[in-house]
């Protein structure tokens, strides 16, 4: 019996070694829980690179490169010699204690980003020395580069994600520290653009060196680059559009009437976006803030103007569709309150628009406004401005055209609701708004949609969107809101004296002679927007050639004068060099590039250097003297 017990007892023995050596085999071999016991796991993004963005013949505008964010989780961190670490992060021990103070606000127990764009070589010579220092970690992460220092507000900028913009995420992508797109393309296309972010399992143990991959990458994932944006601009046009505008305030867009793609986008004065892609983000952008002459104000989709002259296209058009008017109808000058341009007798629409005769299209507004049986002049006004607006609308005018631009401004395209509410119900009638007749009142348009109004006479009566993309992901790939084609509701026909009209204020009317391309024929129509303080603005809206068009065009330049003196020369050098490559009129180029006109632009009083106070006189000793009494010159005698 004892000895059946003394086997019970080794063979118990046995069992147990048996299922501890298994166990240990499979802790130490089969499974890594013993592994991840011994070593702490972190968690590594990999940040993905975002996508390029390309001209229309595969020219490179803006890549990435390389560059290295340091993250800090400050209940981890431990620095013996902080004077130590802020040398090599080349960085002073008070912006040392400033930026912990932003991260234990952040979080105590999270990483945030602690100092950014570190380069190849930087990261390099700090690399060994952050792994003395526990709490610190690196991403790699890349910054925005420029192949020219041009179109810096259509590209627009990425920084760092606010607090706000953190709050407002409907799915939680972005962390703090995170780069996005805050305006311009950068913003539009910023879900195309950034990517899908990876991660990296890494093992480290207590001193926080890496022990390699967590089961051997296993759970990874690999980030997914953003995709690529191919835009409509014409680079070489690009740039020669802003070489043109150098000393000028205003705008220029042009646009491919076929398909609304725009093959130029200048706001002058502007910047370099690299500005922008530098540690030195807010000292830049607040130093450009101040800037009387407003660079950051991306004036070809944000300033509102009058559209002046430009405008009296549109009246005759809508005037002819209503039947108001026919393509001959002949006015006299009499009871319009207005002067009018030294010019011979009119034959109709067209020679109104070669010479643009202000009461000609004074008489066509009223005949519009009063085109109804209504007695009551008040109330025949408001019908007839319902109607006219309504028209108006649909060439793009009140209303967002949708480029992919995210601050493009409305305008203003005033209606019965604006009128009745300043002026009262039926308490106003044509003889309030008569100045609407020449693009001028209360009438407000950007210089994208005089490009678009250009586009729209072009492809006589029709346009697309105005967008700067054309492909995402891959080329000739548009969003689907860039393929629906507008129509403006005015037959084709009565496009015809207009564009001949155009073409003869070229040839000989309005424009400035030096403005006439060698062996291209060019549409175009003057404006000039009137301004109640400084010069009036130059605007110039045009299209080439008359038939098959190939481009659209309006320039913009402020505080200038009469526009086809100032903003025609510019649009035609813009066609020419566009539709031949190269331009033939090199006196008239350099004499064009020569003028500076920034000295005329108005700067807006909130931006104007406040005057220096004048120091105050001395105090005089205090000293009694008896002065005489000086008598009163209005009331009294000497």
């Amino acid at each position: 019996m004892s000895e059946n017990r003394k086997f019970f007892v080794y063979g118990l023995f046995v069992l147990v070694g048996t299922i501890y050596l298994i166990r240990l085999l499979y802790l130490q071999v089969l499974d890594n829980t013993y592994e991840t016991a011994s070593n702490s796991i972190r968690a590594v993004p990999d940040v993905p690179m975002r996508g390029q963005v390309y001209d229309r013949y595969g020219n490179l505008i803006v890549h990435n490169t390389l560059v290295y964010d340091i993250y800090v989780t400050p209940s981890k961190i431990r620095v013996v010699d902080t004077l130590a670490l802020c040398n090599a992060l080349s960085i002073t021990p008070t912006a040392f204690d400033s930026l912990m103070k932003i991260a234990k606000a952040y979080s105590r127990y999270r990483p945030s980003l602690f100092l950014r764009q570190l380069s190849k070589q930087d990261f390099a010579r700090v690399q060994d020395v952050l792994v003395d220092y526990p709490g610190f970690e690196y991403v790699k992460s890349s910054v925005r580069t420029y192949s020219a220092p041009v179109l810096a507000h259509a590209l627009g900028y990425v920084s760092e994600i606010s607090q706000k913009q953190l709050d407002a995420q409907e799915y939680p992508y972005y962390r703090q520290g995170d780069l996005v797109g805050q305006s311009g393309l950068e913003k539009y296309y910023e879900e195309y653009l950034r990517g899908q972010r990876g991660v990296h399992y890494v093992m480290q143990d207590v001193h926080g060196v890496s022990k390699g991959a967590w089961k051997g990458g296993e759970l990874d994932t690999i980030a997914q680059a953003g995709q690529n944006l191919y835009t409509s601009i014409d680079l070489e046009i690009q740039q020669y559009a802003d070489s043109l505008m150098q000393g000028k305030a205003g705008a220029v867009i042009a646009i491919e009437p076929s398909t609304g793609e725009v093959l130029a986008i200048t706001s002058a004065p502007s910047y370099d976006p690299a500005l922008f892609a530098t540690r030195d983000f807010s000292k830049n952008y607040a130093k450009l803030a101040l800037n009387p002459y407003r660079p950051l104000l991306n004036r070809a989709v944000m300033g509102n103007y009058r559209p002046g002259s430009t405008f009296k296209t549109v009246q005759a058009l809508v005037a002819m569709q209503e039947g108001a008017i026919t393509p001959g109808s002949i006015f006299s000058h009499a009871g319009a309150p207005m002067k009018c341009h030294n010019h011979g007798g009119l034959t109709g629409v067209n020679s109104a628009i070669q010479w643009s005769c202000n009461p000609y299209f004074y008489h066509v507004f009223r005949r519009m406004i009063y085109a109804n049986t209504e007695r009551n002049t008040y109330k025949a006004s408001a019908i007839g401005l319902k109607k006219w607006h309504d028209y108006t609308e649909k060439f793009g005018f009140g209303h967002k055209l949708g480029i992919d631009l995210p601050s493009e401004a409305i305008g203003k395209l005033p209606n019965v609701a604006f009128y009745d509410k300043w002026y009262g119900e039926n308490r106003w009638k044509f003889s309030n708004i008569y100045s609407l007749s020449i693009g001028e009142g209360e009438l407000l348009i950007t210089p994208l949609k005089l490009a678009n109004l250009a586009a729209t006479i072009a492809n006589r009566g029709w346009y697309i969107a105005p967008h700067l993309v054309k492909g995402v992901g891959k080329n000739n790939n548009p969003l689907p809101e860039f393929k629906e084609r507008h129509e403006t509701g005015v037959d084709r026909r009565y496009f015809d004296p207009v564009v001949n009209g155009m073409e003869m204020a070229v040839v000989r009317g309005t424009v400035s002679r030096g403005a006439l391309i060698p062996d291209i024929v060019m549409c175009g129509k003057t404006g000039t927007s009137q301004n109640k303080v400084g010069k009036d603005h130059s605007i110039f809206i045009a299209f080439a050639p008359k038939e098959n068009p190939k481009i659209a065009i309006a320039v913009l330049v402020e505080n200038a004068g009469f526009g086809g003196f100032y903003a025609a020369p510019v649009a035609s050098l813009v066609i020419e060099k566009y539709l031949k490559r190269h331009v033939d009129r090199k006196a008239y180029e350099q004499e064009w590039k020569n003028k500076n006109l920034m000295q005329n632009v108005i700067i807006p009083k909130s931006q104007q250097p406040k005057p220096k106070e004048k120091p105050a006189p001395p105090k005089p000793e205090a000293t009694i003297v008896k002065q005489e009494r000086t008598p009163n010159k209005l009331t009294e005698a000497p």
